[in-house]
């Protein structure tokens, strides 16, 4: 079993062993406060020095190329390219050390691969993508019935503290009824909690997809994870998976 240093965390996922995963935290970079320590957005204001050599350590520590995304809330998804950032919220690859990657600071991350570990995506989930179908999207770059893909939930915003207005409940009941489980009324009138876990599972599972893992985490309260909604001027983590020979 890989254990990663930093803290980083490792999906819990039974994927074939050639299928790497890894989430970061905010520790092992050179960033300094408040995008301490280990930053690897390069659009938040934070040195490009800075970012560089956290992307670099990123690189060398997991032995792979990651492939950086202009993530835009969009539904759009690419084929993962290290040498290119593409406008899109989700990339694929069937590609050996091609990592896909995703910056999160309380959106929602999500791994996916085929069970026969020959291809590998990754999403980047806000409110506003996966009400959009970014996971349906993703879902459809794998070529097998949805039954043969795993999708693990990374480090996202959690349900006791994501609160939202009824225009995000309209937009998730309006296609799949069952999402009214996913909100509880505020203490706030006329406002909701809402739990991105769950949406993401209910949209997942109508599609097909049986084996989900992961959620259960949450970035605003979690000191391990960056969050917007906790300090607005903050870093990105990122959540990542590749094929390993």
């Amino acid at each position: 079993m890989t254990v990663w240093p930093h803290g980083w965390i490792r999906p819990d996922w039974p994927v074939p062993t050639q299928v790497q995963a890894c989430v970061t935290t905010r520790e092992g970079g050179v960033s300094q406060a408040p995008f301490d320590t280990f930053n690897l957005g390069d659009h938040v204001e934070d040195t490009g020095a800075a970012v560089k050599e956290n992307r670099r350590r990123l690189q060398v520590t997991l032995d792979c190329q990651p492939a950086w995304l202009s993530q835009v809330h969009c539904i759009s998804v690419v084929e993962a390219n290290p040498n290119a950032v593409s406008l899109a919220d989700a990339s694929w690859s069937d590609e050996y050390g091609v990592a896909c990657a995703v910056l999160t600071a309380d959106c929602l991350p999500v791994l996916f691969c085929n069970r026969a570990g020959t291809r590998i995506a990754a999403a980047h989930a806000g409110w506003r993508g996966l009400a959009g179908g970014v996971l349906e999207a993703t879902l459809d770059c794998f070529a097998v019935a949805a039954d043969e893909v795993l999708v693990w939930l990374g480090p996202a915003i959690g349900p006791e503290v994501f609160e939202v207005g009824p225009e995000v409940l309209e937009a998730f009941v309006s296609s799949h009824a069952e999402a009214v489980a996913a909100f509880r009324p505020s203490l706030n009138p006329g406002r909701y909690l809402a739990d991105l876990y769950l949406l993401a599972r209910i949209r997942l599972a109508a599609r097909g997809v049986t084996a989900i893992y992961g959620g259960g985490f949450c970035t605003y309260s979690d000191p391990r994870f960056y969050s917007y909604r906790r300090n607005a001027r903050t870093g990105r983590l990122a959540s990542l998976v590749w094929l390993k020979k």
